[in-house]
């Protein structure tokens, strides 16, 4: 993840390098909120990654000598079937419809994705004590 990390860190440097004489010749603030945010997301990527590598180290993918092998085994935990991502489009689009109907849909918009959110949360958090 090193590689990635430092590939992030370019693409924020750049974007950090733009912003500036954006600001300036452009007179577009828009725009240059939009290059000054497409930096700062380009290095919380990058100190991620960065994170990433440290604790977990040298990946398998990443050395010359690294085994197909090596990275078998279970990855993680994925869930078959879960009704939380469905809930989660139906809520998103009732918000997306609700800015243009009116504020009682958005407010249905907002619980609907709200509980959603805590369902995917909670989905697997059980108190069977």
């Amino acid at each position: 993840m090193k590689l990635e990390a430092v590939l992030f860190a370019g693409v924020a440097g750049f974007f950090a390098c733009v912003t500036v004489p954006y600001a300036i010749w452009s007179q577009d603030p828009a725009g240059t909120a939009a290059v000054l945010i497409a930096c700062l997301m380009a290095s919380l990527v990058s100190f991620f990654l960065a994170v990433q590598y440290k604790r977990r180290g040298v990946r398998p993918e990443d050395r010359r000598d690294g085994q197909i092998y090596e990275r078998g085994g279970p990855l993680d935990f994925f869930p078959a079937r879960s009704p939380w991502p469905a809930m989660t489009a139906l809520g998103v689009a009732l918000l997306g419809a609700g800015t243009v109907i009116g504020l009682w849909l958005f407010l249905i918009g907002v619980g609907v994705t709200g509980a959603a959110v805590c369902g995917f949360v909670f989905q697997y958090a059980r108190t069977d004590h």
